[in-house]
């Protein structure tokens, strides 16, 4: 069993060297100084997608949206214009009805499953990250070698889509508790609460969550750069396709819509590769008070 790796970015890079450790892997990237890094750490460098398809059972993508997946497995010289057999596993926090349809153009030889993940970059160096998988059982038991690499763990959803879906969701909440907490850390200190006391107090309360626990004292109060590793554009993309599928489906998500619209005017002042703790500058302008870099170093 050979396995391909495609996206090496940030997290599908931090993913795959936790391959790299247990199995041989090819890999293939954009970007020529990724592609040297990998090739330092033991992977097999391909020149193209075309021949990670030809020389991997089982590949694995990690690509910034559902479209460039398409692109990767269906376009000219995509992966399955060389692939005889086997699976491909998106690990991208994708678009769950556009992996659908994909799942449904795929041939028959070949069975696309996904199995986006939570838990950032430093999750993957850890081995901690979260790993959601939804497809065919079958297909699932030849991939699961290479995400036990990865993690232990694993989370079967369903059926190809489903995993999407569940990563979707915990981003809903990933971006809304960052929000609220931030919302919070502006009403304490503009009222004369110490902003690492209003963390210490909401950590040993009912309002204790990812932000308030991790993100407040780890990055936002020590630094008035507050920058945690995933851009303001990649969250609103994600509650963007969280917002999109609540329509799609049915489902009435008011929250994550308000929320939406302020992560889209974060992006549009601060840009979209700015780190996504960048949403705060909306809280110290609307309360004219300073923040990000306000606790003690």
């Amino acid at each position: 069993m050979r396995f391909g790796y495609i996206g090496l970015g940030n997290m599908g890079g931090a993913i795959a060297k936790r391959m790299i450790l247990k199995h041989d892997i090819i890999v293939f990237d954009l970007s020529d100084k990724l592609m040297k890094d990998f090739l330092k750490l033991g992977a097999v460098p391909a020149t193209s997608i075309a021949e990670v398809g030809a020389s991997a059972d089982v590949i694995f993508l990690c690509l910034p949206t559902s479209n460039e997946v398409r692109d990767v497995i269906l376009g000219k010289s995509g992966l399955v214009s060389t692939m005889k057999s086997g699976v491909i596993c998106d690990m991208t926090t994708g678009d769950p009805v556009l992996t659908r349809k994909i799942a449904e153009e795929m041939p028959t030889n070949i069975t696309l499953i996904d199995a986006p993940v939570s838990g950032g970059p430093g999750g993957a160096t850890a081995g901690t990250l979260a790993i959601m998988v939804g497809g065919l059982d079958n297909a699932v038991r030849l991939a699961m070698p290479a995400l036990e690499s990865v993690s232990p763990n694993i989370f079967r959803t369903g059926d190809v889509g489903t995993a999407q879906v569940m990563k979707l969701a915990n981003n809903m909440l990933n971006a809304t508790n960052r929000l609220a907490t931030f919302e919070a850390l502006s009403l304490a200190t503009k009222n004369g609460i110490d902003p690492d006391l209003c963390a210490e107090i909401l950590n040993k309360s009912s309002g204790k969550n990812y932000a308030t626990d991790i993100t407040l004292p780890r990055y936002v109060l020590p630094n008035d750069k507050p920058i945690q590793g995933f851009t303001l554009g990649l969250m609103h993309k994600d509650i963007r396709q969280a917002a999109e599928l609540g329509i799609a489906t049915g489902v009435t998500l008011p929250v994550i819509n308000a929320a939406r619209e302020v992560y889209h005017s974060a992006v549009n002042e601060r840009g979209a590769h700015e780190d996504v703790n960048e949403v705060i500058r909306h809280y110290e302008r609307g309360s004219a008070i300073k923040l990000a870099g306000s606790g003690k170093k």
